[in-house]
């Protein structure tokens, strides 16, 4: 069994993930360029292995279409990269660890809102070029934050919320009805364009699919507030970022705070904004998390060698999504 890592970093944090794979007797090589691979370079970096443990890299079909690739383990949640539909046709098991990333995408987010709410960012980078300027925000406590998306981490940013800033007033919104979590009760649960139309900090945690799509374009910018925030710390092509940076810079909408994009690493239009905190796909990104998913896909890779049940395969539902997302160039 070779197994090739093309998610990058991977086991810098403890060496237990190859260690794993080292003792179940898994030849494993990890990404030889030491960062996010570009869709065209996928197919030949993973041809002539068993599994791969990927990252955020699209693995489209001519990636897939490698003749020795058995299974796909997916460092993380999204599997928006993964051609899901071609995986399955060609017979290839696809997992992912859907718990690990939670509690990092959450802090993050509530790290975004106080970031864009009281102008840290900005601050920062005025002072660097020799401006001393302080700037008047809103606290948390005061302010009125709607939730898109309320599954396993925008629950978890209600509960952060509700638990840290007492005086907010959470909306939140979900195409599921009945949800519950702690915290639920505490909610006002309103319809997207109440929450749009009411909210100081809008915040997305959803899945990227036809109904997500361009979630929030031109016309969804243009009811928020003047004062409003925007943040997706959730998948990039959820919001319209053209639209996103013309409203930016038009002052349709105050600040947004993006850790996805729709092609990545980013270089777009709202590089030039300065009300735009962007970050690098970097949700996961804590120590703690990090290393349980990559013991987690580690643990996967092993199951499948020896030939024993994945323990978190994609579940039909991400099927059922993957039919119904857009279909976007080398995704195919």
């Amino acid at each position: 069994m070779r197994a090739i890592v093309t998610t990058a970093p991977f086991a810098d944090i403890d060496a237990k993930p190859v260690q794993l794979l080292a003792k179940a007797g898994i030849e494993t090589v990890i990404n030889p360029l030491g960062r996010t691979l570009r869709p065209e370079e996928v197919a030949g970096i993973i041809d002539g292995f068993d599994v791969v443990i990927a990252g955020t890299e699209v693995i489209g079909a001519a990636a897939l279409a490698s003749p020795r690739l058995k299974a796909i383990c997916r460092v993380g949640v999204g599997l928006d990269g993964i051609n899901l539909l071609e995986a399955r046709r060609r017979g290839i098991a696809v997992s992912y660890t859907p718990d690990g990333p939670s509690a990092a995408v959450a802090e993050l987010t509530v790290g975004l809102a106080i970031d864009a709410n009281r102008g840290v960012g900005a601050a920062d980078r005025k002072l660097r070029q020799g401006l001393w300027q302080r700037h008047t925000g809103r606290g948390l406590r005061e302010s009125v934050v709607g939730v898109v998306g309320c599954g396993r981490i925008g629950s978890r940013v209600i509960g952060h919320l509700l638990g840290g800033f007492p005086g907010v007033r959470i909306l939140a919104h979900d195409i599921r009805s009945g949800l519950t979590f702690p915290g639920s009760d505490k909610v006002s649960w309103v319809d997207l364009p109440t929450l749009l139309r009411e909210a100081d900090i809008i915040t997305l945690h959803v899945p990227f699919y036809d109904a997500t799509c361009r979630l929030i374009g031109r016309a969804e910018l243009a009811a928020m507030k003047t004062t409003s925030v925007l943040i997706n710390t959730a998948r990039g092509g959820i919001v319209d970022e053209m639209a996103l940076a013309e409203a930016l810079t038009g002052g349709r909408i105050a600040a947004a705070a993006i850790d996805v994009f729709e092609e990545e690493p980013y270089t777009g239009p709202l590089t030039q904004c300065e009300n735009a905190i962007l970050t690098c796909h970097m949700g996961s990104m804590t120590r703690d998390c990090r290393l349980r998913m990559e013991v987690e896909a580690a643990e996967e890779v092993v199951r499948f060698a020896q030939g024993r049940p994945l323990s978190s395969p994609a579940p039909d539902a991400e099927y059922d999504l993957a039919a119904r997302r857009p279909r976007r160039g080398d995704r195919q």
